[in-house]
C-alpha cells in the first residue's frame, strides 16, 4: 500500500475541535494546504448505538485525502466495536484515539486525557484501535499528563502501541488551554522515540509554526484553534508564504461560506454566524458588521455582505 502520509517534509495538520472542524472546515483547509485533516471526536458509544448525528460527523468531503477519524473511549470492547464500524467505512484512511481531551464530560467518562494517568489502560485501549484497525494509519493525540509532565512516558506506552504517529499538546490536562505551552517537553518526548511526533499547542501564525519545527524538531505541527478565523495558515505554511493579501482572505471565507450552506443548508448562514465573528477580528467596523450578522440568516444577503465587508 502506497504511504499517503509523507513525512520526508513537516506535516501540517488540522487538528478535530469539536463544533469547528466540521466537513466543510475541513475541506477549506485541506484545498488551501493541509497536509491530513482529522474529524471531530467521535464518541465510540455514540458510533456503535448508531447515532445519526455521529455519522454525519465522520462523512468527509472527496478532498479529504489522506483523511483520519478519532475516536474517544475507555472501554476495549466498545473501542474495538467502533473501529469495526469504522473499517467498513470507505474513504478512512486512520483512526486517531483521543488522549489529550480536558472536557469534564470526557475525562470523567474515562477517556481522553483521563487515560494519561493511566498508561496501562491507555495502551490497553490504543492496542485495541491497532489490533482491529483495517484502516492504514493508526494514531493517538496526546497531552503531557494529567497533572505532572510525564512526555518521555506517555510517548513510549504510545509508541509501544505500534501507531503510526503520534500527535502531542503541549500542556498537562490541569493546563487546559491557559498554561503557557511546553515546547521543551514536546522536544523531550520527540528525543525519547523514534515515531514521528506532530507538536500542537498555541501554534497561531507562520512564524510560531516556523519557530516551534525548528526548536521540537517535531516531524511536523497540529493547528487547531490558530486557524479558526485564520485558515489561510495552512496555505501560508504550505506555500511558505509569510504575508497573504486580503483577495486570498475573502477568496477562502467565502470557499467556507458556501461549503457550510453546501452541507449544512438552510440553517448553515446561521451557523456560519461564529465563524464571521473570529473571521471579522482586528478588521474595521467589526463591531458594528458583528452586530448586523446576527440578525441576518438569509445565505444571498449574508454572501454580500462578506464579499462587501472583506
Amino acid at each position: 500500500m502506497k504511504n499517503k502520509i509523507d513525512f520526508s517534509q513537516p506535516l501540517i495538520v488540522l487538528a478535530p475541535l469539536a463544533g469547528y472542524t466540521d466537513l466543510p472546515f475541513r475541506s477549506v483547509v485541506k484545498k488551501f494546504g493541509a497536509d491530513v485533516t482529522i474529524s471531530e471526536m467521535i464518541s465510540s458509544n455514540a458510533l456503535v448505538y448508531k447515532s445519526e448525528k455521529t455519522r454525519k460527523m465522520i462523512e468527509k468531503s472527496p478532498d479529504e485525502d489522506p483523511y483520519i477519524v478519532q475516536i474517544a473511549g475507555n472501554k476495549p470492547e466498545l473501542v474495538r466495536d467502533a473501529v469495526q464500524i469504522l473499517n467498513d467505512i470507505e474513504g478512512i484512511d486512520g483512526i486517531d484515539l483521543n488522549c489529550g481531551c480536558p472536557a469534564p464530560k470526557v475525562f470523567n467518562h474515562g477517556s481522553g486525557s483521563n487515560l494519561l494517568g493511566d498508561l496501562k489502560k491507555l495502551e490497553e485501549i490504543l492496542g485495541t484501535v491497532k489490533k482491529y484497525s483495517k484502516k492504514q494509519y493508526t494514531t493517538a493525540k496526546v497531552r503531557l499528563g494529567v497533572d505532572t509532565k510525564i512526555p518521555v512516558e506517555i510517548g513510549k506506552a504510545v509508541e509501544a502501541c505500534g501507531v503510526d504517529f503520534v500527535s502531542v499538546h503541549g500542556r498537562t490536562r490541569a493546563g487546559k488551554y491557559k498554561a503557557p505551552v511546553d515546547y521543551d517537553a514536546i522536544k523531550l518526548m520527540k528525543e525519547a522515540i523514534s515515531i514521528p511526533v506532530i507538536a500542537n499547542g498555541d501554534i497561531k501564525d507562520y512564524d510560531k509554526a516556523q519557530e516551534v519545527l525548528k526548536y521540537t524538531n517535531a516531524d511536523g505541527v497540529m493547528i487547531g484553534r490558530g486557524a479558526i478565523g485564520k485558515p489561510w495558515i495552512f496555505y501560508q505554511l504550505k506555500h511558505n508564504v509569510e504575508d497573504i493579501n486580503q483577495d486570498k482572505k475573502r477568496e477562502i471565507i467565502l470557499e467556507h461560506f458556501d461549503a457550510v450552506i453546501d452541507f449544512h443548508g438552510i440553517h448553515g448562514a446561521i451557523m456560519f454566524r461564529k465563524l464571521l465573528h473570529s473571521y471579522s477580528k482586528g478588521y474595521q467596523g467589526a463591531a458594528e458588521f458583528r452586530d448586523i450578522i446576527n440578525r441576518v440568516d438569509d445565505q444571498k444577503v449574508m454572501r454580500d455582505m462578506i464579499e462587501n465587508f472583506f
